[in-house]
């Protein structure tokens, strides 16, 4: 399959070194604006919206892990970047074992957010992408940010919460579903130990989405893993807390970059 045509920016000192950012299911780079303030005086920031997300193109045909991954490389490629320290959360961290797996010489640090190497089961994937292509991504919002804040966060913090309800409510049916198709039928655990990139894994305590045991299974496979567990934290950790998270990866990265 032909890489998806990526919408991102670019931004921060150009001799600075490239933190690559890859954002959940359901949402857009926007995600990652609370983080950037830690980063941007001192690293070259580049985000972009997976594909079928946001700006970026939808194909509507099966997609795997590796596919999202391949877009992301040859968007590098691309812009003439030959490393990244790679960020991502949920579908984003997906996205980048698959590459710190396939590319390791493309990977300088990894940090993995809410995510999972292995996400049973593809059937409630399957059904999950049906649903949203019959009835667009507002039929599962209410349920989704259920999952993606704590019990009250959204009705104190309505600022922060807003945005990312219409972000996924405007998330294109087509590529919601042909990423949860690529989920579903993802299995990276195999492919852990070649991961050879210094790796911070951070699990929200309360997330039911990506719970703290995924996170140990992630760590138990990349022989260079370290873990931090958040408080006070559901799936969608870096939106909802942005001070802990970007003070864990903004100390991982000047200890790696």
């Amino acid at each position: 399959m032909a890489p998806a045509s990526l919408h991102h920016t670019l931004s921060g000192p150009e001799d600075a070194p490239v933190v690559a950012f890859s954002n959940s299911l359901g949402t857009t780079l926007a995600m990652w604006d609370a983080l950037m303030p830690r980063l941007s005086d001192r690293y070259r920031i580049l985000r972009y919206d997976t594909r079928g997300h946001g700006g970026s193109a939808t194909q509507d045909a099966p997609a795997e892990i590796d596919d999202l991954a391949g877009d992301l490389l040859a968007l590098l490629d691309t812009l003439g970047i030959a490393r990244i320290h790679a960020v991502g959360l949920s579908l984003g961290g997906m996205t980048m074992q698959a590459l710190a797996s396939a590319a390791p010489d493309r990977v300088a640090s990894l940090t993995l957010m809410a995510t999972a190497a292995h996400m049973p089961s593809e059937a409630s994937w399957n059904a999950r992408a049906a649903t949203v292509r019959a009835e667009g991504t507002g039929a599962i919002v209410e349920a989704t940010l259920g999952r993606w804040f704590t019990p009250g966060f959204p009705e104190r913090h309505p600022d922060v919460v807003e945005p990312i309800r219409h972000a996924f409510t405007a998330c294109d049916a087509v590529g919601y579903a042909v990423c949860c198709g690529a989920i579903g039928r993802m299995d990276l655990r195999p492919r852990l130990p070649a991961i050879t990139a210094p790796t911070l894994v951070v699990a929200g305590r309360d997330d039911p989405a990506t719970p703290p045991a995924m996170a140990e299974e992630i760590c138990q496979g990349i022989r260079q893993a370290e873990l931090v567990i958040l408080p006070q934290a559901a799936h969608l950790l870096a939106v909802e807390r942005p001070d802990a998270a970007g003070a864990y990866l903004a100390q991982f990265l000047d200890r790696h970059g």
